[in-house]
């Protein structure tokens, strides 16, 4: 066998969801254009000769790409993640020595943006309220319990990112009444994505829903924290597909238990969620574990868009989801 030239740091079972067939005949190709082999495992240190190897692809667990690890990687030109966050093992050390990242972000927006949707409809309508009472057999239904629609709902939308781009859309085109909270964007490229932009406080305090797409930075921790929650109305929602370090969780769940609030949340400060959290037993949420993301489709959507940048790169083409040092400093 030749030597591996791109090898797939991923496990099987996660590999057979990213890459249909055809993609792992692509990468075979591309391999073989670059002189070697295309090579799947589960760690880096089970390559018996990576002396050769050019393009490596990261999945989720990735170890930090430090100087221990690239001097046992001296031919190494690219490093292509399936999924979005890269700052956990994406270092300094890997853009001083000139190597290219690039990463699948792209093909999860969808699949999170859809997620963010049918969280912010069941909270909209009182499901979590309407599930858990019926699940404990009390009563019928609780007339106090107001449900709304999404036509006109003011959806506060923190963060334009791709995710939080694609949930914009889908909420206009129900008829939502959508604003953008991002201190990135000037009033003309808010107006451009179809919403107009306010301050967190301003768009708080006339909120049904608010729906996190912000990204992990040191100023975006516990973002909605007991004041910005104190701001929210009554029966106002909070969806959050994004990232747990936006939210205060103590405040939330102080909030949740007097009921005035509600919330649907797929990402935790501990994961997998203990058992014995108040996120479990609190009433008005609707929980999911981590998985807004995890689409059939969005996955193999994913294992395409890597594919297709291991193919540009090997031909010598420019690639379209390439993440600079200074991305990578404001990313999530």
């Amino acid at each position: 066998m030749s030597a591996p030239t791109i090898v797939a740091v991923v496990p099987e079972g996660l590999a057979r969801e990213f890459f249909a067939p055809e993609d792992l005949d692509a990468l075979t190709e591309a391999a073989r254009s670059l002189g070697g082999a295309f090579l799947r495992v589960d760690d880096l240190a089970e390559v018996p000769d990576a002396t050769a190897v050019r393009v490596v692809v990261t999945s989720w667990g990735a170890r930090p790409f430090d100087a221990s690890v690239l001097d046992g990687l001296p031919a190494l030109e690219l490093v292509a993640h399936t999924g979005a966050s890269i700052r956990p093992f994406v270092t300094d050390e890997l853009y001083d020595r000139g190597i290219v990242v690039t990463q699948a972000g792209a093909g999860m927006a969808r699949s999170v943006a859809e997620v963010s949707l049918t969280f912010t409809l069941a909270l909209l309508h009182r499901v979590p309220q309407m599930h858990d009472a019926l699940r404990r057999g009390a009563g019928w239904w609780d007339p106090s319990l107001v449900q709304h629609e999404i036509l006109g709902a003011r959806i506060v939308i923190v963060g334009a990112s791709r995710t939080g781009r694609a949930y914009l859309e889908l909420v206009r085109a129900l008829g939502a009444d959508p604003v953008l909270v991002d201190p990135t964007l000037d009033p003309e490229a808010a107006a451009q994505l179809g919403a107009p932009l306010r301050s967190l406080d301003e768009a708080l305090r006339t909120a049904s829903v608010v729906a996190l797409h912000a990204p992990t930075l040191p100023e975006t921790h516990h973002l909605i924290g007991a004041s910005e929650l104190a701001l929210l109305p009554d029966g106002a929602a909070l969806v959050n597909t994004a990232r747990s370090w936006l939210v205060d969780e103590r405040a939330l769940l102080a909030e949740l238990a007097t009921g005035r609030l509600s919330a649907a949340i797929d990402v935790f400060d501990e994961e997998p969620l203990p058992v014995d959290s108040a996120f479990r037993t609190a009433p008005g949420v609707l929980l999911t574990p981590h998985r807004a993301a995890g689409t059939h489709e969005g996955r193999l959507r994913q294992g395409r868009i890597v594919t297709a940048e291991i193919a540009a790169f090997a031909a010598g083409r420019p690639l379209e989801h390439a993440i600079s040092r200074e991305q990578r400093a404001i990313m999530g």
